[in-house]
């Protein structure tokens, strides 16, 4: 059972893709939304919190939370968002089929830029779609330090919740790079693309609490379906945030 302001956040994006919240309109304000949902403030503000990161609401101060136009899925790329999550967060229904599951290595610049020596790793390629139209292509190398075997089924669901709930893993940062670049025919027939032969490619490398690494991504998005989404905050000259 996900967190309780993770359904609300749910729900609002629901009513919001449905048109019960349109673009421009004000959502309820926090105390109509905490007695509508039977919460406290704290728990709306974070679930107001996923909505702005989602891209799908702006708070203005004194008036409220504003409905944004939306007309792709936003992907918080200063979070360390699974795709299962975001799925829940935007309502994507989506549907995973794992394409590749074996035993592998890391790939060598990326055990040569972080000098490790024990690069066994499991690879999992897996194909995200929604209403039967593929929009990711995920590729994962697990080290097998961490997480020494992996099935199909933990595959086709949260890989998080397995390495948290299950393994108990502290995951807690990651350092992403994002570029454009030419798809190779593979992943052109895999995501069926017919009007551009770019993909937006995301690398992660994802490290634990006690700053071990632990997993390299490769995800690979249609254009056409995603937008990234980033929260940044200005500095003042003396190092405070300007408010």
């Amino acid at each position: 059972m996900s967190a309780k302001y993770l359904q609300i956040a749910a729900d609002l994006t629901k009513k919001i893709e449905q048109g019960s919240y349109i673009p421009g309109s004000f959502l309820p304000s926090e105390p109509n939304l905490t007695a509508l949902y039977h919460v406290s403030r704290e728990t709306i503000r974070k679930a107001l919190n996923e909505l702005m990161l989602a891209g799908l609401i702006q708070k203005i101060k004194g008036k409220g939370s504003i409905v944004l136009s939306n007309a792709r899925f936003s992907f918080p790329i200063s979070n360390i968002t699974s795709f299962d999550e975001l799925n829940q967060q935007e309502q994507m229904h989506a549907t995973t089929r794992v394409l590749a599951l074996h035993d592998s290595h890391l790939p060598i610049n990326i055990s040569q830029e972080l000098n490790l020596t024990d690069t066994a790793a499991t690879y999992i390629g897996r194909l995200r779609s929604v209403n039967h139209e593929p929009i990711v292509i995920d590729e994962d190398y697990i080290l097998k330090k961490y997480v020494p075997q992996l099935s199909k089924q933990v595959a086709e669901n949260s890989l998080y919740s397995y390495f948290e709930q299950e393994l108990g893993l502290a995951i807690d940062y990651a350092t992403k790079a994002i570029t454009v670049e030419p798809a190779s025919n593979k992943i052109i027939n895999q995501l069926q693309l017919t009007d551009t032969n770019l993909v937006v490619v995301v690398r992660s490398l994802t490290y634990l609490k006690d700053t071990s690494f632990f997993q390299y991504t490769v995800a690979s998005h249609r254009p056409d379906k995603f937008k990234f989404i980033d929260f940044a905050r200005r500095k003042t000259e003396h190092g405070g945030f300007i408010l």
